[in-house]
């Protein structure tokens, strides 16, 4: 399926952001719309990352609308600048469905690495706050705990690992740093995980998050969400981007799509009246 790619700017109460929109060419009914949200430890990345990752997958195979921002890194503004701006984005794409030509009881959202975190904390924010109702999640080998975890203490590994992982963090965080951390920053934090929405990520085993990937997972499954989580061998984080001609990354490719394909035919969020 071909795509439109358009880049938009929207106002925030930071200023202006770039929004990337990828829509599929000859779709005439409303598809699910995704915001999708890049990765690079909170200090690098950008949104066009949107074009190689499992987002573009959703928009170029099977319809959906995605909407991928250019949100402010740590470097730039630490905590809570990234989550307002993807908040903001994901309120954009809400009240901007109909141009878009996305369904409103069909919004999702996903991203990879940091940006799989600032998923998670988006959907937490949208709970609390009320004014969009996320249908489903697609975290992948999300960035979550602030803290050190079984399996990123002392991983050395090549494209992610315990040093970077804290830079990344320190950075994020700012003077939150080692304090009092809210779910929002660190969503490993949230202590009631009821009325998230279903979820889908996967993982390898030997890299730094697969820990909280799979403690998340099991949170959600314990206050009654539907959530699973693919587990798959190696150590290389965002292998489906950097070993995707791998078994592993072929596999995991070919997994997300099907769970988007059964959260596309099973999954509804109505907003709730008076919304856009």
């Amino acid at each position: 399926m071909r795509l439109n790619s358009e880049i938009r700017h929207i106002e925030t109460a930071a200023g202006e952001m770039k929004l990337i929109v990828l829509r599929p060419e000859g779709v005439t009914e409303p598809v699910p719309g995704m915001l999708w949200i890049h990765g690079g430890g909170y200090i690098s990345g950008m949104a066009e990352m949107v074009y190689v990752s499992r987002g573009a997958d959703a928009a170029r195979r099977y319809g959906a609308v995605v909407v991928s921002p250019e949100y402010r890194l740590a470097k730039e503004a630490p905590y809570p600048a990234a989550l307002e701006d993807c908040y903001a984005a994901l309120v954009y794409l809400k009240d901007h469905a109909g141009e878009l030509g996305v369904r409103t009881d069909q919004i999702m959202v996903g991203g990879e690495s940091a940006g799989g975190g600032l998923a998670a904390a988006v959907c937490m924010a949208a709970r609390d706050r009320g004014e969009v109702n996320v249908c489903y999640q697609m975290p992948l080998y999300p960035m979550l705990d602030c803290r050190d975890t079984e399996s990123s203490r002392d991983n050395h590994g090549l494209v992610w690992n315990t040093a970077r992982n804290h830079h990344g963090w320190r950075t994020y965080l700012g003077s939150l740093w080692g304090g009092d951390v809210p779910p929002y920053a660190s969503p490993s934090r949230q202590t009631d995980y009821s009325g998230l929405p279903p979820c889908y990520t996967f993982v390898c085993k030997g890299e730094p998050f697969y820990t909280e990937t799979v403690e998340f997972v099991r949170n959600l499954q314990q206050a009654g969400v539907e959530a699973t989580v693919d587990v798959y061998p190696g150590d290389v984080h965002a292998f489906d981007m950097f070993l995707a001609w791998t078994p592993p990354g072929r596999q995991a490719r070919s997994a997300f799509r099907q769970h988007y394909q059964y959260a596309a035919a099973h999954y509804f969020a109505p907003q709730k009246e008076g919304t856009k």
